[in-house]
């Protein structure tokens, strides 16, 4: 068995809420090192820690710092991250690496699952997931992130994947590995900046506590893998789909123009996305992650009573 100690700082107050099985979220740390500039980054992550906390649940950031995971961070860690010097993209396939060189990562959803369940913790708010990339049937651009939603037991709360993937062969995907897909009071996908996707999800749960009833059903019958949870953009924020389309098809033509591929093509499109509207998408993607968590937080807090 491993020595988590080993490898895992957990803060006091997050170590003693799982224990003690009180709610608690786990957060990603890739939005605030490669996803938004700095300072803005900051107020973020301490606006939705705050968020959390008003919905009775404990905010658990997650990150690799000089090789140590951490589940919770200082406000000196928080800094390091949102200034993203010498901060590294981490997934799965990398959390080695970092580890033994100690070295310094931002977590992706995929990391961040992982790091959520070594500390006890199982759910997870986050913007929007990856997926099958456009033309990934023939690139086999796929990422890590539907991998470790079939085999580590999270439930990962999101307004749906993002907007620049094959949505549709992404939830095919999930089907394929045994994910349920459930959406948070809708029977539509959201699709990221905006409220549908033009595909469904498997099951409408009307309520946080339909979807902890769910998660616990599953990891009760011993299925494994998590889940996903599609939870759409509030309204007064929401994207019109048709001119997001026709941004998302400029930039990704952009990106092919540039030779972007792999785990850089993300983050270069998110960037040029918030030029191409003006910085609209980002104070959307703000509110959709503000939204997740809250509902994460709901969801984490039926999960605790069960």
């Amino acid at each position: 068995m491993m020595d988590l100690k080993k490898f895992m700082d957990i803060t006091p107050e997050i170590e003693e809420a799982v224990a003690a099985g009180k709610p608690v979220v786990a957060l990603e740390s890739t939005i605030l090192s490669h996803g938004m500039p700095y300072p803005e980054n900051l107020g973020f992550a301490r606006e939705i820690e705050k968020l959390i906390r008003a919905e009775g649940a404990i905010p658990a950031t997650m990150a690799v710092i000089d090789g140590r995971l951490k589940a919770g961070l200082t406000e000196a860690e928080l800094v390091r991250m949102c200034e993203a010097k010498g901060v590294l993209k981490v997934s799965r396939r990398d959390l080695p690496i970092v580890v033994a060189e100690k070295l310094t990562g931002a977590t992706t959803v995929a990391t961040t699952m992982i790091l959520a369940k070594l500390a006890g913790i199982h759910v997870f708010a986050t913007g929007g997931i990856g997926g099958v990339h456009r033309g990934g049937e023939v690139t086999m651009d796929i990422s890590a992130d539907l991998q470790e939603l079939a085999h580590t037991e999270v439930a990962v709360v999101c307004a749906g994947a993002k907007m620049i993937l094959d949505i549709g062969r992404t939830l095919e995907y999930l089907e394929t590995m045994g994910v349920p897909v459930l959406g948070l009071g809708t029977s539509d996908f959201p699709a990221f900046y905006c409220r549908k996707s033009g595909f469904g999800v498997d099951y409408n749960a009307e309520t946080p506590l339909d979807v902890a009833r769910i998660a616990k059903a599953k990891w009760d019958l011993g299925l494994g893998g998590g889940l996903l949870i599609g939870n759409p953009v509030p309204e007064q924020y929401a994207m019109d789909f048709d001119k997001m389309s026709a941004v998302i098809d400029r930039v990704l033509k952009m990106a092919d123009e540039a030779g972007v591929k792999g785990k850089e093509i993300t983050p270069f499109m998110l960037a040029h996305i918030v030029e191409e509207t003006g910085g609209d998408s980002l104070k959307t993607n703000i509110q959709l992650a503000f939204n997740n968590a809250r509902a994460a937080s709901r969801i984490a807090v039926e999960l605790s009573r069960l």
